[in-house]
């Protein structure tokens, strides 16, 4: 028997007692090692721990192997492997399995003991809502319904009825009507569905639909309506023991923002005065044109070399950052806008500087704040420097999955790719990451960025539609629902990602919903899914199988993405003795052996 070992940074496999953490490794197999070594940093120097042999096996054919680290000196994130020793060889062991050579120092297990981070995210089941496409409040007023001219799109600015197709021409431009007070009704919706918590996207005044336009930091906009609705959707949302995050769109502001103000409504705007108090919030070429955000003028990009600007944005006492995060306010964190761009000079310049700047403020206003990163690439510069929690994981989750499933990246080219480099694509991303950064890391299948995941998958693929919820449900991590995917809304690229929402229950997918509620509720009870660790037990062709682990408890996932199959599950001690209830699916899992249904997923619990 090949030799094979297991570690997952969690209960049974970490225990913490007093000032010590104790490190378990579990090896099995004929040739097994003499000596283990705990290969351990301390204020970033290696250091080597010796492991004892316990007498006692966690399995029937396992051996555990058991070191110890003070806690009481070294540095809160604990990185550490496994060396392991024979007369003649020596293997290591990290989160990415056996390997012949050390790993790099930001590839090994890694804990945050004390972890400082935001305690209550990993226990929260996100919804994110474009507010002009939620819903309508009865209350609605007539103010929050005038027409005005959109300089930007040149032309005044479309109303349309909620029921009305959406249409490709003005889409940054066309109002449905959606509004704070309408989310505020809708609450026993959400709650009905999960949802612990929300992620609006921008509601500052600003004269677009999807306000990262901003003309105001300090105000929510009239159309949505204006502070007293958002106090009042803050009020009802902690009512409902609801959490709420705004977006925050730091590193360009609007050109009707009264800091630029290119159409003179102030006077005294940087756009055409070289005199202006803000004339240094805003960078320009050499004919003195302010350089914008990827060529959209109406976007001018912030310049953090101003120390005023500094203040203003993140350091001031009076920030916009730490103002939203004070009473009556009382945001619980951020969502930062393109946030690795922000910089100095037009360009990204300091940029971690700054974004440790924004997250330092926050937390000095608000200890348990959230700060998450928009990133569409790889986010683990900013996570391993703790420049935020947490970042939107679209490359951790969101494009594996999309090509897995939908054989397509975010560029929409083709992608095929197969279990095993699916699985090794999320292993090794999340590798980087400690424990408690993985289960804070934002997973989506789409978003107000992207064409939704039902419409990338097309007609052909739809069945495979409920294995990536169940995914998005039980992969670690914190899952958001994009508003109306729960019953099944469909569109393409921006604008039709970004359609009202199907309130009328003839337009809603029943059994997608009631999934959802399911998967809800399961979440909630499972403290594996929320706070546990992950093995993937097998990873090949159409089929991927993982197992979420917290002490004792067990959730098992199976995947099968094509035709019916059935699969011999390797030996594994973490699933041994268990009696399994099956709560999703129907596929058959007795001794070892799955039976999987074509395109299907299966969840199990152990009871």
């Amino acid at each position: 028997m090949m030799l094979n070992a297991w570690h997952l940074p969690v209960p049974p496999f970490i225990q913490t007692r007093k000032d010590t953490l104790h490190i378990t490794l579990w090896v099995s197999g004929d040739d097994l090692p003499q000596r283990v070594v705990l290969r351990y940093e301390k204020d970033n120097e290696e250091t080597s721990v010796p492991m004892t042999r316990q007498k006692a096996a966690p399995e029937d054919g396992v051996v555990a192997w058991r070191g110890v680290i003070d806690l009481s000196e070294g540095q809160p994130r604990r990185r550490y492997s496994f060396k392991l020793l024979w007369l003649d060889k020596q293997r290591w062991f990290t989160p990415q399995g056996l390997g012949s050579f050390p790993p790099a120092r930001l590839e090994q297990f890694a804990v945050d003991l004390p972890d400082d981070g935001p305690q209550w995210v990993q226990d929260q089941i996100f919804y994110q809502i474009f507010p002009d496409r939620f819903a309508r409040s009865e209350q609605r007023t007539p103010e929050q319904d005038q027409v005005y001219y959109h300089h930007a799109a040149k032309r005044d600015i479309i109303l349309r009825d909620w029921d009305e197709p959406l249409i490709a021409d003005a889409g940054g431009s066309t109002f449905y009507g959606g509004d704070l007070d309408g989310i505020s009704e809708n609450l026993p919706y959400l709650k009905m569905l999960g949802v612990t918590a929300l992620y609006l996207n921008p509601i500052f005044t600003a004269p677009s639909v999807h306000k990262y336009d901003t003309q105001d930091y300090r105000h929510v906009d009239v159309q949505f309506g204006g502070d007293h609705a958002y106090l009042r959707l803050r009020k009802n949302t902690q009512r409902y023991g609801m959490r709420l995050m705004l977006d925050g769109v730091f590193n360009h502001s609007g050109d009707t923002h009264q800091w630029f103000d290119r159409q003179q409504t102030h006077g005294s705007g940087a756009s055409h005065n070289p005199e202006s108090p803000w004339r240094d919030f805003y960078s320009y070429n050499e004919d003195g044109r302010a350089l914008d955000w990827l060529g959209y003028s109406s976007l001018p990009k912030l310049d953090y070399q101003s120390a005023t600007l500094v203040d203003e944005i993140y350091q001031g006492e009076d920030s916009i950052v730490r103002h939203w995060l004070r009473e009556p306010w009382g945001i619980d964190g951020w969502r930062l806008d393109v946030v690795h761009m922000l910089g100095e000079a037009g360009g990204a310049k300091n940029n971690l500087l700054h974004v440790s700047g924004i997250t330092k403020a926050a937390k000095e206003t608000n200890p348990e704040a959230y700060i998450l990163g928009e990133h569409f690439g790889d986010a683990r510069q900013w996570l391993q420097t703790d420049a935020e929690d947490a970042a939107m994981n679209y490359r951790g989750f969101t494009f594996p999955i999309w090509g897995f499933l939908a054989n397509t990246d975010i560029s929409y080219d083709p992608q095929h790719i197969d279990a095993q480099t699916c699985m090794a694509w999320m292993d090794e991303y999340r590798a980087g990451l400690s424990h408690q950064q993985q289960l804070r890391m934002f997973n989506q299948l789409d978003s107000h960025d992207t064409a939704r995941f039902k419409s990338i998958l097309g007609n052909k693929d739809a069945a495979r539609l409920p294995l990536a919820v169940v995914w998005l449900y039980c992969w670690p991590g914190v899952p958001c629902v994009y508003y109306g995917d729960e019953v099944g809304l469909d569109g393409n690229n921006d604008p039709f990602c970004r359609k009202p929402f199907p309130w009328n229950p003839d337009h809603q997918d029943l059994d997608l919903l009631a999934l959802y509620q399911r998967l809800g509720k399961l979440r909630h009870k499972s403290r594996a899914l929320r706070h546990g660790g992950c093995q993937v037990i097998f990873a090949e062709g159409d089929v991927v199988v993982f197992a979420r682990v917290y002490q004792g408890e067990r959730v098992l996932v199976a995947i099968n993405r094509g035709e019916q199959t059935a699969v011999t599950l390797p030996w594994e001690p973490l699933l041994n003795d268990k009696v399994w209830t099956q709560l999703e699916g129907e596929a058959t899992f007795e001794n070892s052996e799955l039976s999987l249904p074509a395109v299907s997923v299966s969840v199990w619990r152990n009871s």
